[in-house]
């Protein structure tokens, strides 16, 4: 299973919402997965998702190849960081 937390207005996605707690979702990776098919599993749409996503704490790209016991940072497209 990959652990994947949620941020911001992606937390609908999860069963806990509330700011308050952590929306964490628990899915089975599966073979040769990517970064942009556990999003497109969790039905996340791809136009709210930004560029601030975090594999096992490293910055990543969509395209980054993920595997079961990975831990999973999703931030959307209202909420990025500035890189100077």
């Amino acid at each position: 299973m990959i652990e994947v937390h949620l941020y911001g207005k992606l937390r609908r996605f999860s069963d806990t919402p509330d700011p308050a707690c952590d929306s964490i979702i628990n899915i089975k990776a599966e073979r040769g997965d990517s970064i942009a098919d556990i999003i497109q599993r969790i039905g996340i749409p791809g136009s709210e998702v930004g560029t601030n996503i975090f594999l096992n704490g490293e910055y990543s790209p969509q395209s980054r190849k993920v595997q079961n016991g990975d831990r999973l940072g999703i931030f959307p497209d209202d909420m990025q960081m500035i890189m100077v």
